[in-house]
């Protein structure tokens, strides 16, 4: 017989919407870079359906692309947007506001150390994976500490941030999880859930849905 008390925590991590730079195939890093139009009807559709978790926190990178997807879900839920540079892209160095072909032509020697599934910088002088890993999930545990049993928290991140964030919580190694899940779409989340063993009553997260649109749920 299944229990009556609280539910399970739930954390939901989003990626923004789309930005003009997505479309132009421009590498933005910590650029600060504005939703495309595209991107803000993917914002309005999206909105209800993260308001349908009825979460009690809010949280969002605070590059303008992450906190523009994430104020039409502050509107419908009447919460406040906590902005946590924590949950920033990854520091994308010298490729930050060059086109992707540029990328490829300019940086061939760290691409290909990238391909072969080593963690270096991105651009040189960015970040490595394991520098945003560390960071996103001492900003998620600052979360869970605020989250009761059977409360929803929404974290509004980017594409590489938010999925080191979601693989973290569930312990999932790096080059695993680059194997097992895709890239996030813009405006899709993932959906983890905080499950008690029936065996040894330990509490544990899960992957509840990755890549989730507004189009899928």
């Amino acid at each position: 017989m299944s229990g009556t008390g609280p539910g399970p925590r739930r954390v939901v991590i989003m990626r923004h919407a789309e930005t003009v730079d997505n479309a132009a195939r421009i590498w933005q890093g910590h650029k600060d870079t504005e939703l495309s139009e595209v991107g803000r009807e993917q914002v309005v559709a999206a909105a209800p359906h993260l308001a349908a978790y009825e979460p009690v926190l809010l949280i969002s990178s605070d590059l303008q692309r992450a906190a523009s997807t994430a104020d039409p879900i502050a509107e419908i839920t009447g919460l406040e947007v906590r902005l946590d540079a924590r949950f920033r892209e990854i520091d994308v160095g010298e490729w930050q506001g060059l086109h992707s072909d540029e990328v490829r032509e300019q940086y061939a020697d760290v691409i290909a150390a990238l391909d072969r599934g080593e963690d270096v910088p991105k651009g040189r002088t960015g970040e490595t994976r394991a520098e945003v890993a560390t960071r996103v999930t001492a900003a998620v545990e600052d979360v869970l500490r605020e989250l009761l049993p059977g409360e929803t928290a929404v974290i509004v991140a980017h594409g590489a941030s938010g999925k080191l964030a979601a693989t973290e919580l569930v312990g999932l190694d790096l080059g695993l999880a680059d194997r097992v899940f895709r890239g996030l779409d813009n405006c899709h989340w993932i959906e983890l859930v905080q499950d008690r063993s029936r065996f040894s009553g330990a509490h544990h997260w899960r992957i509840a849905g990755w890549n989730l649109g507004p189009w899928d749920v």
